[in-house]
């Protein structure tokens, strides 16, 4: 899933957090000429900007994590439990527009009998940036939300700038290979060796998702609703699955109040080992 950040974004972080939840605010005020900015730290993970060869119409960056070890954050739609990042870029000069692309993540137990859906260790989060003027400098300029798990959740603030001005960016290779790791367009039925091959009401309110894989390596299916305040369940794993394919399931828990599902645009992503898809459904 591709996220563009309007550049008048929410600011605004979840006040779901615990009362005791500590927090950490970084500011960056000047301008570096490189091709990434400072580490900003905090006690558990610091956070940078990366900024792709100065060319074409749309440039690429990118925004990374460091954690220490034991520590995660959150994917764009954090699963059970979590809080994912935003990110307010409109501070920036001479950008029209910001796109966030998602690395696929990875499935934590939450502690409580569920599943967040995150990251751990380090993670770069890939940008497209269309300047408003293609000949004109650019600055960006990022204010950045996001948590830190361990056993308790930390939230911390970050503001970050970073110029564009390389024409051969010394970044290109970590932001081309974190590009690779964002999922890949696919449809239901499609071919390849990892692909889903059906998604079928059971009743009103269960969804059987039919996956086939190529080998025995673990399979993760994640499950987005069309609009932010769904809350669709991490979707399970039948023990017992038909021949030829593992079966997940999902409950139409989590819809927000009022509302349809029949219908609804759903995007599931597909995960196993180096491999990951996403595919947008209608809710039959």
């Amino acid at each position: 899933m591709i996220v563009t950040v309007p550049l008048r974004g929410a600011r605004g972080f979840a006040a779901t957090l615990c009362a005791s939840c500590l927090f950490a605010s970084a500011l960056a005020t000047a301008a570096y000429a490189q091709d990434a900015s400072p580490w900003l730290r905090d006690g558990h993970s610091a956070v940078r900007l990366l900024a792709g060869s100065r060319s074409g119409a749309v440039l690429l960056g990118g925004i990374a994590f460091q954690l220490q070890p034991g520590w995660k954050t959150y994917w764009r739609t954090p699963g059970d439990s979590g809080v994912p990042p935003r990110f307010d870029f409109s501070k920036s000069d001479n950008v029209e527009a910001v796109t966030v692309l998602w690395p696929a993540p990875t499935k934590f137990d939450d502690g409580a009998g569920g599943h967040s859906l995150g990251y751990h260790d380090g993670i770069v989060l890939p940008l497209r940036i269309v300047p408003k003027s293609a000949d004109k400098p650019v600055m960006l300029r990022a204010d950045i939300n996001y948590a830190v798990c361990e056993k308790l959740c930390i939230p911390v603030e970050a503001s970050i700038e970073l110029p564009f001005t390389s024409v051969a960016s010394t970044e290109d290779s970590a932001l081309f290979a974190a590009l690779d790791t964002v999922p890949k367009p696919a449809n239901v039925g499609d071919p390849n060796p990892l692909t889903i091959r059906d998604v079928k009401r059971e009743g009103k309110s269960t969804v059987l998702v039919d996956v086939v894989s190529p080998d025995e390596r673990a399979v993760n299916l994640f499950v987005e609703g069309p609009t932010p305040d769904w809350g669709l369940p991490v979707p399970k794993l039948l023990e017992h699955s038909p021949p030829g394919v593992k079966r997940f399931t999902f409950e139409l828990d989590g819809v927000p109040p009022g509302v349809n599902p029949d219908g609804a645009a759903l995007k599931l992503t597909l995960v196993s080992g180096d491999r990951s898809y996403e595919f947008n459904i209608n809710l039959d």
